[in-house]
């Protein structure tokens, strides 16, 4: 097999599959290696995007969405609901076919795949590292190339291995688990959130419709919270409650980095996309379409530094990241630690204090500007960072 290529890229996810889709567009040779059988395969994700940042990077396949989300439903610790306006709609995807024809219009770009092929080391070279050593069905096995890409999620290996820190602290590693229910009641067009220290402490409980009775329900609470009760353990009892008659159908539990984006993001020849990056939504733990624009800005400039011979320009990524979208990852992390501090009381406080607006004045931005009112100065930096008033 051809073992010599001008990218490597760890991890078929779709920050993966995007930078090789990018990368090869521009006519670079690029293998991508998956440690799973089959893309998309198992899924770990809430599954939900925002129809604007995955217009921006991708045609959209209707095959792709389970269900189209138009409203959100905010649940405080006492029950008050209130419903923002969300100033557009989302949808619920079905990853193991969207991962799967992510991978599918890399290799279309002209990009080779290769599954079932575990990376277990870099290899050293003159300039950074040259390649990767991996094993695929018993033998061991090695690939080079002239820049690598870690695409290989939490706690990235490649990045390690490369010599960057991509350690998350216990307060900024959100641990989550999910069950996929079915025989559940909802409505198909909203996606619900449920706050509080009884269902999620520094937190939130979250269910994302699928259609024809099938919903992703799960939680995600702060690294310090879990010391004391499992995230697991909350969304058993959460379900319990809620949907006594349904079937888990999937139950996952993993860790998602809601942390600022690592401060190194390129060394020498190697480079880092989505979770392996810390590019999650630090308020919101998501981070399917900010992986994929940071892969985009990524495959660009890996191609842009491969046809002028020049490493240096790798150096481009991390600028143009943290001029995008890396100074309003700070300001969610900056929100994200000052809102999972509050009690519940404050919690409900709030919600009354939304619903006591008018209709109109009910946005997401209006959520946040009654939340933050005791934190004047975030809620400025909010203004400036997102061009809000």
């Amino acid at each position: 097999m051809r073992d010599l290529w001008d990218v490597i890229v760890v991890g078929a996810g779709p920050a993966g599959s995007t930078v090789a889709r990018i990368a090869a567009s521009h006519g670079a040779s690029v293998l991508l290696l998956e440690k799973d059988r089959d893309v998309g395969v198992p899924v770990r994700c809430g599954e939900a995007v925002s129809n604007r940042s995955l217009e921006r990077i991708v045609e959209i396949d209707e095959r792709w969405i389970a269900a189209t989300i138009r409203r959100f439903r905010l649940v405080s610790p006492g029950g008050y609901v209130v419903e923002p306006d969300i100033g557009g709609f989302g949808y619920v995807l079905e990853r193991r076919i969207f991962d799967y024809d992510l991978a599918r219009l890399a290799t279309e770009a002209g990009a080779h795949v290769r599954t079932k092929c575990y990376v277990n080391a870099l290899i050293e070279g003159d300039h950074g590292w040259s390649g990767v050593r991996y094993s695929s069905n018993g033998k061991q096995l090695e690939a080079r190339a002239r820049i690598i890409v870690g695409a290989d999620g939490v706690e990235s290996r490649v990045g390690k291995w490369a010599g960057i820190d991509t350690t998350t602290h216990l307060r900024d590693m959100e641990t989550c688990a999910q069950m996929t229910l079915s025989n559940v009641d909802l409505e198909d067009d909203v996606c619900e959130f449920h706050f509080g220290n009884n269902v999620a402490p520094m937190g939130y409980l979250w269910v994302f419709p699928k259609g024809h009775g099938v919903a992703n329900v799960g939680v995600g609470i702060s690294g310090m919270a879990s010391k004391k009760k499992h995230a697991l353990r909350f969304l058993e009892e959460f379900v319990s409650k809620r949907f006594p008659q349904s079937s888990a159908l999937t139950t996952i539990a993993g860790g998602v980095p809601c942390a600022p984006t690592l401060d190194t993001l390129v060394r020498n020849n190697v480079v880092l996309v989505g979770d392996a990056a810390h590019q999650v939504n630090p308020m919101t733990g998501g981070g399917i379409t900010s992986g994929m624009l940071a892969a985009q800005i990524a495959g660009e400039v890996i191609a842009d530094s491969l046809k002028r011979d020049d490493l240096a320009i790798l150096n481009d990524y991390p600028k143009r990241w943290n001029k995008d979208h890396g100074a309003k990852h700070r300001t969610y992390h900056r929100m994200k630690t000052a809102v999972y501090k509050f009690p519940d009381e404050t919690l409900d406080e709030i919600a009354t204090n939304v619903l006591a607006l008018k209709e109109d004045k009910r946005t997401i931005w209006g959520v946040f500007k009654v939340a933050l009112r005791h934190h004047p100065s975030l809620v400025w930096e909010m203004v400036k960072t997102f061009g809000l008033s």
